[in-house]
């Protein structure tokens, strides 16, 4: 088998309800190029830790573009800047502070905290929705509305306007799947190009209204921040909030879902869920660590010669970093197969690491603590209707498309 085959069926859809096997095999070539001009995938933990926290390593979208990238950057160059997630520093940690002072500490040190019981009341809802349903699918009718919810409650972006977003948002995330950018044609493109400058267009109506009537929310805090950074320009409001809003929550429906997944296959750890719902903070760590909700992060040049393992990888070269295959790396985690929450040591990649590692995962913590220990105490002998559930085509963001429960009640 050739090497070229083996990242390939990496992307393949037929591959992602269990890539796992693959990136163990992955993992035996450290640092894999496949062809020339491709990129350079690294899968051992070890490495990829140290690549996130290389300064020789550049998120920039320029760069990424000159790299020969044929799917993300194109679709970023419509309409508004590159979010600070594209960026490198110093102006990536300029944006990312301003971001994070209406995010959390200094100036909003209780914003996502003082959320728990609105948070709470939010699952009980939805749960309680389920009615005299005995069999649903958790996405549509839990996994997808909650973390949606709160990120437009949040932001400050209406709740009855999510259909409208959703349509936007669907486009720009398929550009970050490897798999389809390889296949990318201008169709692909511009539609995501489109979808970016609408969800623009969109956000730049709500940065107006907040711009003369500030709410109590996120929004409103970017648009009249007045901190050491200055003021983010009009632009740059608007790059952040399109990164917020999509990956507010799209890695987070992933998280509960695949988090559900896995203690239906472990139903010795769900029911210590229900008996113990604090195990909810150790059993999220595990997860991050067995099953991330990002599994590849493909947006990285080098800015000069990188030497990994005894490979130098050139300057203006791409990296792909497989996160999922260094969180399950036996050099540095023993039976990393094995899901287990009373590890002692549950340092992952997860939510990656360095200065780009996620500006949300306080939030995505919180909320897949509080929807698995509640699944777990109300529905009564809940079991899955297919196994392995229909996934998702992305490669990046990986998790289940539809996932059927059947159960016997609500408690």
């Amino acid at each position: 088998m050739t090497q070229a085959s083996l990242v390939r069926r990496i992307t393949d859809f037929a591959s992602r309800a269990d890539p796992y096997p693959l990136y163990e095999e992955l993992r035996r070539t450290p640092v894999l190029h496949e062809e020339e001009g491709g990129p350079y995938v690294i899968s051992s933990y070890y490495d990829i830790e140290g690549l996130l926290h290389d300064p020789r390593i550049s998120s920039d979208a320029a760069n990424l573009a000159a790299a020969g990238d044929d799917g993300t950057a194109q679709a970023e160059s419509a309409g508004l800047p590159p979010s600070f997630l594209r960026l490198d520093p110093p102006e990536h940690d300029r944006l990312r502070r301003i971001a994070g002072s209406a995010f959390g500490p200094p100036h909003r040190p209780r914003r996502v905290e003082n959320l728990r019981g609105e948070m709470a009341s939010v699952v009980t809802g939805l749960i309680d929705g389920f009615g005299d349903a005995r069999r649903i699918d958790l996405v549509d009718r839990f996994a997808y509305p909650f973390p949606v919810t709160v990120i437009c409650r949040l932001l400050g972006v209406p709740r009855e306007d999510e259909p409208r977003f959703r349509s936007w948002v669907d486009p720009l995330v398929a550009t970050l799947d490897p798999g389809t950018r390889r296949s990318a044609d201008a169709a692909f493109v511009r539609t995501a190009q489109e979808a970016r400058t609408q969800l623009g267009m969109y956000l730049a109506g709500l940065v107006e209204q907040r711009t003369r009537e500030p709410q109590d929310d996120l929004l409103s805090d970017l648009v009249h921040s007045q901190g050491p950074d200055g003021p983010m320009t009009m632009m740059e409001v608007l790059s952040t909030a399109v990164l917020l809003l999509i990956a507010g929550h799209e890695t987070t429906v992933n998280l509960i879902t695949n988090g559900m997944l896995t203690l239906l296959r472990h139903p010795d750890v769900l029911q210590r869920l229900r008996e113990d719902p604090g195990l909810s903070v150790r059993i999220v760590e595990e997860l991050l660590r067995y099953e991330p909700p990002v599994q590849i992060v493909p947006q990285r040049t080098c800015l000069t010669d990188v030497e990994v393992r005894g490979v130098t990888i050139p300057k203006g070269a791409r990296l792909w970093l497989v996160l999922a295959a260094g969180n399950r790396d036996p050099e540095r985690f023993t039976d990393p197969g094995r899901f287990d929450p009373d590890r002692e040591d549950l340092q992952h990649l997860g939510f990656g690491s360095g200065v780009h590692s996620c500006f949300g995962a306080p939030l995505a913590r919180l909320e897949t603590q509080l929807a698995l220990s509640e699944l777990a105490r109300r529905l009564v002998d809940p079991r899955l209707v297919e196994d392995p559930p229909p996934y998702r085509a992305n490669a990046v963001l990986r998790g289940p498309r539809r996932l059927d429960l059947a159960f016997t009640g609500l408690r």
